[in-house]
This record gives C-alpha cells, structure tokens and sequence, in this order.
C-alpha cells in the first residue's frame, strides 16, 4: 500500500510537469486504467500544458516516422517481388508490348481522315524511351524518320528552354529536334493540376514520316491479338 502511494505521487508529479501518460508509465509500474483514476482530478497549469502539447506532438511525429518507415519497407519489398517475377523478354514479346502500348497511347486512322501516320503522345519518359526503342528494335525505323512535338502548359512558359533539354537528354535526340513547342492555354484561374511543379515537362508527341502502312499493321495487330485474347479458354 505504501508502495502504491508513492508511486501516485510520483505520478502525480509527473502529470503536473506535463508528462504524457506514455511517459508516465515508463517511470511508474501500474496499469494504465489505475493510472488515469489517480490522475483524473489533476490539471495542468499553462506552461505544463504547452510542455504537454508539444509532448503529444513530438510523439505523434514520432509515430508518424514509424508508419512511414513501414510503409517504405512494405512498398520496397512488394517492387522488388513483383520485379523478379519479370524475366528476360523475348524480340516477339517485345514486338507484342509494343504494338499493345501504341494501342492504348498512339493516333489511329479515321475514315475521314485516311493516311494518318504514327504519333504517339504521353508524358511518362520510360514510356517514351520504351516506344522508341520500339521502333528502332521492331519496326527498323531510321531516325532521321523521327520527328517531336511538345505540349506544355503555358503556366511553364518560362521553362521552356529546360523542358526541351529534358526530352532531348531523355530520347537522346539533338536539342534542334524539339523546336516545335505548342503551348496549352485553361480559361481556369484556379485548379486542382498536380503537374505545376518543377518535375513536370509536358507531353511528347513522337510521329513518324512517311508511315500510314505503319498505322494500319499496327491496327492490324492489335486486331489480332484480340481475337487471339477471345480464343483464350478458362481452365
């Protein structure tokens, strides 16, 4: 029983200091139900309180650290699981990537508008890199075939210089080959856009000379890789 008086004392004592319960606890052996009886009727002046606050606090960003760290952890090993199970590509696995990457990303032919060449936009840089690789690897396309468009923002004007640099050191293209810069206008004032930071180089658009044929193997491709997909039987 004196044991126990002393340790409410002790705790007591600490409370009025501005210790959290955490804190407490960690000094006085007692559950933390008996703890918070013995503290109930106890309050915290106003420098104990801000001592308190900034307590809580300082504890929330220390647990906030923890699940971020954890979180890390977990997103790291689930990237390098999932890498692993991706193993050496073949030239025909490749060509088939390819042709489905365009298929999502790339201009079609229209009926009102026969021989449209190949034009692929995105602003992802692996996607670029990929689709060119493409092109080189499969389709044996020169690059002197090879033209750019880019199509920036017009709130990145002043960045111009430094967007064209990004997608030439990207592509490995000479700087001359980005001249042709189209700038996109809002009437918005305001908007919820992520893409207004210092990482973002607008949309490359990649076409190719001379490729209506191009145009429509690729749609004939994707065709069939279509109808081979419905072919597929669940067993």
């Amino acid at each position: 029983m004196i044991k126990k008086e002393k340790e409410k004392e002790i705790a007591i004592n600490l409370r009025k200091q501005g210790k959290t319960y955490s804190e407490i606890l960690s000094v006085v052996n007692v559950a933390k139900s008996t703890l918070a009886i013995w503290l109930q009727s106890v309050s915290l002046g106003k420098k104990q309180k801000q001592i308190y606050t900034l307590a809580r606090r300082l504890a929330s960003l220390r647990g906030g650290e923890v699940k971020k760290k954890q979180r890390i952890e977990k997103q790291n090993k689930i990237f390098l699981e999932a890498k692993s199970g991706i193993k050496t590509l073949s030239k025909y696995e490749f060509f088939l990537i390819g042709i489905c990457l365009y298929w999502a990303e790339g201009t079609k032919e229209k009926e009102y508008h026969p021989g449209s060449g190949v034009a692929f936009s995105n602003m992802d840089p692996k996607m670029i890199i990929l689709f060119l690789k493409w092109l080189d690897k499969i389709c044996k396309i020169p690059k002197d075939m090879i033209g750019f468009e880019i199509m920036v923002h017009e709130s990145h004007q002043e960045r111009l210089n430094e967007v064209r640099q990004f997608w030439s050191k990207t592509t490995g293209f000479p700087l001359a080959s980005f001249s042709q810069v189209y700038l996109k206008r809002t009437k918005i004032k305001k908007t919820n856009r992520k893409n207004v930071g210092e990482k973002y180089n607008g949309v490359l658009k990649i076409k190719v000379k001379k490729s209506s044929d191009l145009v429509r193997k690729i749609a004939s491709w994707s065709e069939a890789i279509f109808e081979k997909i419905l072919k597929i039987k669940n067993k």
